[in-house]
């Protein structure tokens, strides 16, 4: 397999993991109305539900992928996410739903994990990097398409095709993995799956201060996009009143983060990471700084321009800090890619779907509970990133244990 099509591979491997998410929002109005659900941020249960069984499952697939390769365990994550997608058709209640996406999230999972492994065992430190940036480009376009996508396939029916449409997509690229990908896992890094040796990985991971550090941050900093998906169709239709509009200002913003990642790996390689993902978070603050300034100082809403300015320079930052803190994280675990993946993983999973889930559900019928979250997640990522680096930005190597 080429670079191009690895890349493309574990792009939408990944990516299947923000379909299941993005596409959802245009029809989580009609699945409350179609299952009695009342309370509008209910609503949101279908995203949180769904990202609580992709963070608890991530735990277990890492250990797993490196005691029986990658292969195996991927496929069945993708068989789950695909029986769980067209299984979700039938469903008689929102609860039932809840469930289903629970389980979707489970098999999920194992396309977070073990793409972030595969790519582990072929490439690291700066090379990671920028494979990962590029990755992020490619993941990044199924935001940019996924709310209109799901807009279209309801123009056909109800919200019962969008989960259609998932399973399809997610046989699709079972078989070119299937077909296409060897196992990655080098014979020397295979460990055994006992309960001594699992603890022992999560030790090696947990005690590490670069890796936790960054984990952390990138946690805090990912709440925040998780808490703008929640309550995005309630800012960008109840507030602005954007209607069938709503899915282009969604892409508009996701490409802009899909820009910000392939400039980051056309730089990361002179620059290195730490400078870039250094600037990225402080430049990340000012403009949530800026932002929270005019929301406070506005009567009424923000003019909308100029939310969708401020927002979408934020984000282009996030483009540049995602992809290299996780890759901060994982430059110093290459040992453990696999139960480190997992580890790193499920706390950035489940740390920002309770961070994301409490600035969704602190709506109000305003955008400040969204953008004063913005603001202190970039406060708490920055402190993270200071004790990770003993207290010295925008420096080449780690500063050291």
């Amino acid at each position: 397999m080429g670079k191009i099509e690895f890349i493309a591979l574990m792009a939408m491997l990944m990516a299947l993991n923000a379909l299941a998410i993005d596409i959802m929002l245009p029809g989580l109005q009609q699945i409350g109305a179609s299952l009695g659900v009342e309370n509008e941020n209910h609503r949101q249960y279908v995203i949180s539900a769904y990202l609580i069984g992709f963070a608890i499952a991530q735990l277990l697939y890492g250990p797993i992928s490196d005691r029986f390769g990658r292969r195996a365990p991927m496929f069945v994550g993708l068989g789950i996410y695909i029986v769980s997608s067209f299984v979700a058709v039938l469903v008689p209640s929102f609860a039932a739903l809840l469930t289903l996406r629970f389980v979707q999230g489970i098999g999920s999972s194992a396309m977070r994990v073990i793409t972030v492994s595969i790519v582990r065992d072929i490439f690291g430190g700066r090379a990671m990097a920028e494979i990962m940036s590029l990755i992020m480009m490619v993941f990044m376009i199924v935001p940019v398409l996924a709310p209109g996508t799901g807009q279209v396939v309801m123009l056909f029916g109800d919200w019962h095709l969008i989960f259609i449409f998932m399973g399809v997509i997610g046989t699709l690229v079972a078989a070119w993995m299937y077909f296409r990908l060897p196992e990655t896992l080098a014979p020397d890094d295979v460990r055994p799956f006992t309960p001594a040796s699992v603890l022992e990985g999560f030790r090696i991971v947990l005690t590490n201060r670069v890796a936790l550090c960054y984990t952390l941050a990138s946690t805090f900093i990912f709440g925040a996009l998780f808490g703008f998906i929640n309550s995005a169709q309630q800012i960008y239709v109840g507030i602005y009143e954007l209607g069938v509009w709503f899915p282009v200002a969604f892409a508009g913003v996701a490409a802009f983060m899909a820009l910000s990642s392939f400039v980051n790996a056309r730089l990361v390689g002179r620059f290195g990471m730490r400078p870039l993902s250094h600037g990225a978070l402080v430049g990340f603050l000012t403009v949530n700084t800026i932002w929270l300034a005019c929301t406070l100082a506005w009567p009424g809403h923000v003019p909308f321009p100029i939310f969708i300015v401020l927002f979408a320079l934020a984000m282009f930052q996030f483009g540049w800090i995602g992809s290299n803190f996780n890759s901060l994280a994982m430059e110093p675990l290459g040992h453990v890619a696999g139960t480190a993946s997992s580890v790193l993983g499920f706390m950035g999973t489940a740390g920002g779907a309770v961070i994301g889930g409490a600035i969704g559900q602190a709506f109000n019928g305003t955008a400040l509970p969204l953008v004063l979250g913005f603001f202190s997640v970039g406060v708490i990522g920055l402190v993270f990133v200071l004790i990770a680096e003993r207290g010295k930005l925008f420096q080449s190597q780690s500063q050291p244990a």
